[in-house]
């Protein structure tokens, strides 16, 4: 097992779902599939070192056959092939489009073998056309079902700039991804690597984003607020196509590789895209099913909070009320990912759960609207919930990777189909024979037309407040019309056709896989002079760092992936679906504990709240002293008994058992995919 809180499936119940053109009455759910960051590595070497200096490329240690798990080393060409081989083995045929989030080449981590043009887009073809080769029709026309892509920061060189469409990259790409990029879209992409894909004909469509432009560590643009930016062109391509989906009835799935990942101190996007974004999310709200991003490597999700819109920052983006948020790291350890998600668990905190759940129950002050709710109805009646499906809330899925930073993993998403049996689907389409793009037309791309719109509703307006002076507003800053007044929540927030109904979450043991015999060199521990926070800080050995070989030929195990953990039955996450609701009641649950233990230097600001029974864990409250100042604690108060004193064991007596979150601890677990210690985790939890 990946860790203490996976929750037992079987592998053929998990693979057996209702395909989208089946013809039993009792289709309720499509399969689309993701696939994340997998930076294949043309130069690891099996048996190679997994220090710093060697990157798995040279020397002799502990690389396994399938990868070096829990280290820095990228993936093995091995892992990839079996990845491909098992898919096609075992969920090809009920997969009915694939989510591909980008990053399929190496890091840049080894200072002898520099990374090249060729090796980048010579990797990112190799998958391509494994793709391509997995789900070629059988008529040899095409796709059977639709792969949709996006760039990852380290798709590009150098790493993490793209500068302005049309470029050198992004015509690559163009070819490259000839397979799966609309004919009728390779301009709009070639100018800024943005396109889309009706995976379900009128129904439902893939919006690729290329988060690149909203990176903050893109130093080659400036943000979403400039005009000429081409974060700004895609924000408004955005609206375009999501306007044109709310006219023809459509709904919307947005992926990309950086997500819009934003705590109290760091972010990943620039304030300015991250404004307009959730803006646009709320806007069309009605429209937008999901958002499916990578990049972190850990498995968790987001929940961005409509109530942090603040149309002044949009309109002056020089303004000092950006506040002092640091770019986050550019790949996260298994220690500064803990940090990070420990702020999400301290805004978790303060969510107002669903109006129905125990929590919202429990504490009458707290829910979906806490205003609506702290005003007094009439007596023996309730007063009304305003937001009762938690529109105020959005919600990002972020997944781990294939990359075996921690294990390889895979992800199956389900959405609800009902009453979409006889809807055509992506493999209907008529089939044309795919040139390979070369590119050297005129660079046209779509006009970026400005949607006439309302002011959007934010708390902040509904507030009276005394008039002040208000500066020109940007005439640039157009928004979006929100949904009519009379329409029903949508597919992200009330249960209906595209929406998703829950995950089955996989990964693969290279621990046991690899099969590794291995002899101790040295322990790769902090040194005396070393502090801890240098220590996790540097390039990560692995588990098996400090270690070699004994045998001189590897032995790895079959290869396959198993289920970490299905949201269907999963009795700790007790997700009924993957509403907004369901979500933001999982993440106040895991906000709420008492005598949390805070990570770095976070705080907690919320003391006293109490865990609900079946999500509390007692542990003794120790000291975090080793074994060796246990035995010495043992030894003082031996010695104290034979002076007649009581030494430490009255201290030992006062310790108390504390309270510690399940749910969180098993999230934790789950987002390092159960290879930490449930010891350590408790240490962070």
């Amino acid at each position: 097992m990946a860790g203490s809180c996976i929750s037992l499936v079987s592998l053929d119940a998990a693979l057996i779902r209702h395909h989208l053109r089946a013809e039993e009455d009792k289709v309720t759910d499509f399969i689309p599939s993701s696939v994340l960051d997998i930076h294949p590595d043309e130069f690891y070497r099996v048996h190679a070192s997994t220090d710093e200096a060697e990157a798995c490329h040279r020397g002799k240690g502990p690389a396994g056959t399938y990868g070096a798990e829990t280290t820095d080393c990228d993936t093995p060409f091995a892992l990839v092939n079996a990845t491909f081989d098992w898919i096609e083995a075992n969920l090809k045929d009920q997969i009915d489009f694939v989510v591909w989030t980008g990053d399929s080449a190496r890091h840049d981590s080894d200072e002898e073998i520099p990374r090249s043009q060729s090796q980048v887009l010579g990797t990112n073809r190799w998958i391509a056309d494994k793709f391509a080769e997995l789900f070629a029709h059988p008529d040899g026309l095409g796709l059977e079902i639709p792969v949709v892509p996006t760039l990852g920061n380290n798709d590009i060189l150098p790493h993490n700039i793209l500068l302005p469409g049309p470029n050198a990259w992004l015509h690559h790409y163009t070819n490259i991804w000839r397979h799966f990029i609309p004919e009728e879209q390779r301009h709009s992409f070639e100018f800024g690597g943005w396109f889309f894909v009706e995976v379900i004909p009128n129904r439902l469509a893939i919006i690729s984003l290329n988060t690149l432009y909203f990176f903050d560590r893109n130093a080659g643009v400036d943000g979403c607020a400039n005009p000429s930016e081409p974060g700004f062109k895609q924000m408004e391509w955005l609206s375009v196509q999501l306007q044109f989906m709310r006219l023809r009835g459509m709904k919307a799935m947005l992926m990309g590789h950086v997500p819009p990942a934003r705590t109290d101190s760091k972010m990943l996007w620039d304030e300015t895209c991250w404004q307009k974004y959730t803006l646009w999310l709320q806007q069309y709200r009605d429209v937008v099913v999901a958002g499916l991003y990578g990049h972190m490597n850990i498995d968790h999700f987001l929940i961005q909070d409509t109530h942090e819109i603040n149309l002044a920052l949009l309109e002056d983006p020089t303004s000092s009320m950006f506040g002092t948020r640091e770019a986050m790291e550019d790949e996260l350890s298994a220690n500064s990912a803990a940090d990070y998600l420990q702020e999400l668990r301290n805004f978790w905190s303060n969510l107002n759960p669903p109006p129905t759940t125990p929590a919202a129950l429990s504490k009458p002050g707290k829910s979906n609207d806490d205003k609506t709710n702290r005003k007094k109805g009439r007596k023996g009646k309730k007063p009304s919930v305003k937001d009762p499906w938690g529109e105020r809330y959005q919600l990002t899925l972020v997944g781990p990777s294939i990359v075996p930073n921690y294990f390889p993993t895979l992800r199956i998403v389900e959405y609800n189909i009902s009453g979409l049996e006889q809807a055509p689907v992506w493999a209907d389409k008529p089939k044309t024979v795919i040139p390979v793009y070369s590119g050297d037309e005129d660079q046209k791309h779509l006009d970026l037309r400005s949607i006439d719109s309302d002011e959007v509703e934010t708390e902040t307006k509904k507030k009276k407040k005394k008039p002040k002076k208000e500066k020109p507003k940007d005439p640039h800053l157009v928004i979006p019309d929100p949904p009519a007044k009379t329409s029903p929540p949508g597919p992200a927030y009330s249960p209906q056709p595209l929406s998703l109904t829950g995950y089955v979450q996989y990964y693969s043991n290279l621990t046991y896989i690899n099969n590794l015999t291995l002899d101790v060199i040295f322990e790769d521990e902090p040194t005396e002079t070393e502090s801890w926070l240098g220590w996790i800080l540097k390039w990560k050995n692995g588990k098996h760092g400090g270690k070699k070989p004994a045998l001189p030929k590897p032995l790895p195990r079959e290869f396959y992936f198993e289920v970490e953990y299905s949201t269907f039955d999963d009795k700790t996450y007790k997700l009924k679906d993957l509403t907004v609701n369901s979500f933001v009641d999982l993440a106040y649950r895991m906000g709420q504990t008492a005598g949390k233990k805070m990570v770095g230097r976070f705080e907690d600001e919320r003391q006293g709240l109490d865990d609900d029974e079946d999500d509390v864990e007692e542990v003794e409250d120790s000291d975090d002293s080793d074994s060796d100042g246990d035995d010495e604690d043992e030894d003082d108060v031996r010695a104290a008994k034979k002076k007649g004193g009581k030494g430490k064991k009255d201290k030992k007596k006062k310790k108390k058992k504390k309270k510690q979150n399940k749910t969180w601890l098993c999230f934790l677990s789950r987002a390092f995919v159960g290879t930490v210690e449930k010891q350590e985790l408790k240490k962070l939890g």
